[in-house]
């Protein structure tokens, strides 16, 4: 039960803003160091691309497993002794990372890396709590930015520093900086009282409840899996791929990072023209984008350039179609949005998990063209649940 007598609580300052959304970009960076170092980690450690495909496998499994067990914890204990706990965490499993001596152990510390960098899951939903109502869209929105830029940038800094100094480099690096923001929000994040007096057993019962009473998220879920899965299909691939048909390294995979920023941006502008026309007929474009993107893939395994395009056209129709799942869930109970936003979010990164497992399965028996092909097949699925799911999408009243 949630308490009514809600506490007052400090107001979200322009410092603390600041400090929350670079945190939120640092932290998620921890889930995509790895990508561009995957080759790197399998010529140290002499196994198949598809078993060093289980590090990147592993740490968004990680993820999701930290944000169903962790996440809902927000609402009974004190949010800022969770996110300094958890900080703490991903440094000890950062460092087991770095000194992995066989890939068992780089799993299994990937694993670790994984749960324990949930912490922007609890600081958008803090940022939404602390931030004045005539002012929340626009907070959360800033957040948000650093998480974008963590997930795009992150590749382009692994894969340069894994070129010039070792993928173990990246890891240590990552420890030190996570040590540094953890002193900045010791010192600059504000407490939030939990206001959930229920046990944990009743909270975690009420995640099930929800998906069992709302169509609508259980929707937005599954399309959002799906078309995760085909982002992570991809970014975890191309480092294979350039090595073999351009013999570049992981500097040239993480430069790739940049490119999607330009579809992130794109995807930007389309969620803000969301408010202005129907936002299932937008939906419905960006999952086409995503389908176009692979069959852009499947011809461009010789051209960078074909590459290039492809990337904008994969990372705007993800991150648009993200937005507009968004605006479905957080539309059905707002007293329920953390426990909304982890059964999405849960589901979401189990779709990128199976997305990386799929695609390195398929370029180890059919190298690009399986996984260009694993790609159009995880679109056109995606596309179809949200055309047979039409009248769940247009009956909300928010017109979303």
């Amino acid at each position: 039960m949630i308490a009514v007598n809600a506490p007052t609580h400090p107001q979200l300052t322009n410092s603390t803003l600041w400090v929350m959304t670079i945190a939120t970009g640092l932290v998620v960076a921890n889930l995509y160091y790895n990508q561009p170092l995957l080759s790197d980690i399998a010529r140290t450690f002499h196994v198949s691309n598809a078993r060093v495909g289980q590090v990147a496998m592993l740490t968004q499994l990680g993820y999701a497993t930290g944000m169903l067990f962790i996440a809902p914890l927000a609402d009974m204990l004190r949010r800022k002794r969770l996110i300094m706990v958890c900080l703490a965490l991903v440094v000890i499993s950062l460092l087991l990372t770095a000194i992995a001596p066989n890939i068992n152990l780089l799993v299994l510390a990937s694993f670790f890396v994984g749960i324990f960098s949930l912490i922007p899951q609890l600081l958008v939903p803090m940022a939404a709590h602390l931030a004045k109502p005539a002012e929340r869209g626009r907070k959360i929105g800033f957040v948000m930015s650093g998480l974008l830029l963590g997930i795009l940038l992150s590749r382009t800094i692994s894969g340069i520093i894994g070129a010039h100094f070792g993928w173990r480099s990246m890891f240590f690096i990552a420890a030190g900086v996570m040590v540094i923001i953890w002193t900045l929000l010791f010192f600059l994040l504000p407490e939030v009282e939990p206001e959930y007096n229920g046990s944990y057993k009743s909270l975690m019962t009420s995640l099930v409840s929800l998906v069992k009473k709302e169509p609508a998220l259980r929707m937005a879920s599954l399309r959002g899996a799906l078309c995760f899965a085909c982002f992570m299909a991809f970014w975890t691939t191309l480092v294979f791929l350039l090595k073999k048909n351009f013999n570049e390294g992981s500097d040239v995979a993480g430069l790739f990072g940049l490119v999607g920023a330009f579809g992130a941006i794109a995807a930007g502008l389309m969620g803000r023209l969301s408010d202005k026309m129907n936002a299932y007929k937008l939906s419905t474009f960006t999952l086409l984008l995503i389908i176009f993107s692979f069959i852009v893939f499947i011809f461009s395994g010789n051209s960078i350039a074909g590459l290039i395009i492809g990337v904008i056209l994969l990372d705007m129709g993800v991150q648009a179609t993200h937005i507009s799942n968004q605006t479905i869930i957080y539309a059905l109970k707002p007293e329920a949005r953390n426990r909304i936003n982890t059964v999405y979010m849960v589901t979401y990164f189990i779709g990128g998990s199976i997305g990386t497992w799929l695609a390195s399965l398929a370029w180890t028996y059919y190298q690009w063209s399986g996984v260009c092909v694993i790609g159009i097949a995880l679109s056109l699925a995606a596309t179809i649940i949200h055309l047979l799911n039409q009248k769940n999408i247009q009956k909300r009243p928010e017109g979303v």
